[in-house]
């Protein structure tokens, strides 16, 4: 029956996120630096909000967009917050995480052939959904440029088969993250090209330097443009898998089809626990923010101790050192570290080709496991 099976789907494979922070659990003293998962926990008055909502049997359906109190207080963050406005009742789709969000937008509007631009290197689940749906990725190398797209290098990426671009700030893997000067220089490229915006801002309230901006505050590609977002990064709310997107009305009509024959709506409880968070917990990712800092700060001065080529990330909660030294490749450096240190990082070959020679690490962790995880690679890198 293997042979049945979508080739679609045999052709994609775990990524490598998966691998090392599944094997890692193997090893009874295992530091885990894969997943991007705070180590905070849902702030207390959110958990409420969801225990309360199952305590009061509210555990059915709600409207496939989701609750209409939940898209409003969505909306009401982002004019409060960035200044954009999104009418609740027909701009907003609240999904089962983002991860949903992005599936159901690239459901919505690939077609076998199409292509689709990313930044490169980039989260490795972009490419997966591409791929199912029979289209093709093409990435853009940011190595060496900062992790920053270069406008000219877009312009020259598009084609008449380009259906859309993702971009991905502050970016997962690389920490990167975008001036308004520097989006401006991108608008005005993509504005004269009639294809789709994903911008994927789940790590926007993760921003360290300056303030975020939004690719949704540009008026101009706003008819061609989904914004991704949700509350698995800004209030520690992995599992709760709330996530949205928001789009013009008539783009997110057809995403509203997709969403509902994928799964319907979002779980319930979980809808009544984001409404608090937007509405009574907006200062909770600053309040992280101060951990994350410190961290990232901490890690930055080892890792350059310890020899390794590093960017100082301005979001999100990553660091992707260049190990191009070692003469090793991603995958082997990952493999042996964890072999011989029991410490788990992700191979850079798992965020595109261009990732190759780098690793990802995650500081979403305590400053215990940091210091002594940190102990461990120097020692591995020593050997």
């Amino acid at each position: 029956m293997l042979s049945k099976i979508n080739s679609r789907v045999k052709s994609i494979s775990i990524p490598g996120i998966r691998v090392f922070a599944n094997k890692v659990n193997e090893y009874e003293n295992g530091i885990n630096f894969t997943i991007g998962e705070s180590d905070f926990p849902t702030p207390e008055n959110v958990k409420q909000a969801g225990i309360k909502a199952i305590e009061n049997n509210l555990t059915g359906y709600s409207h496939n967009a989701g609750l209409l109190d939940v898209r409003q207080a969505i909306s009401r963050f982002f004019e409060e917050t960035y200044h954009f406005y999104y009418d609740p009742a027909t701009e907003i789709v609240v999904t089962n995480g983002a991860s949903e969000a992005i599936d159901s937008v690239l459901r919505t509007i690939l077609a076998s052939g199409d292509e689709v631009i990313l930044t490169s290197p980039i989260y490795s689940g972009y490419e997966s959904i591409i791929h199912l749906n029979g289209a093709k990725s093409v990435t853009i190398d940011t190595t060496d440029n900062g992790f920053i797209l270069d406008p000219e290098r877009l312009e020259q990426a598009i084609t008449d088969k380009t259906k859309a671009i993702i971009l991905n700030y502050p970016s997962n893997p690389t920490g990167a993250t975008l001036s308004r000067d520097q989006m401006e220089k991108i608008v005005a490229v993509l504005k004269n090209h009639n294809i789709f915006i994903i911008s994927d801002e789940i790590y926007s309230e993760n921003t360290f330097d300056g303030e975020h901006c939004s690719f949704a505050s540009f008026p101009e590609i706003r008819e061609q443009l989904f914004l991704i977002h949700g509350l698995s990064k800004s209030h520690a709310m992995t599992g709760w898998r709330i996530g949205y997107v928001l789009g013009s009305k008539n783009l997110m009509e057809h995403v509203l089809k997709v969403h509902l024959n994928n799964s319907i709506c979002a779980s319930l409880p979980s809808q009544y626990a984001a409404i608090e968070a937007l509405t009574a917990n907006r200062e909770a990712p600053a309040d992280m923010n101060k951990a994350y800092i410190e961290r990232r700060d901490f890690v930055y001065k080892r890792l350059r101790e310890m020899g390794l080529e590093t960017t100082l990330p301005t979001g999100a909660f990553y660091f992707f050192p260049s190990i191009q030294s070692t003469g090793l490749t991603s995958m082997e450096f990952a493999t042996k570290l964890l072999e011989n240190e029991q410490v788990a990082v992700v191979p850079g070959s798992s965020f595109t080709g261009n990732g190759e020679g780098y690793i990802r690490i995650s500081y979403a962790n305590s400053m215990e496991n940091l210091h002594e995880g940190l102990v461990r690679l120097e020692r591995f890198l020593q050997k």
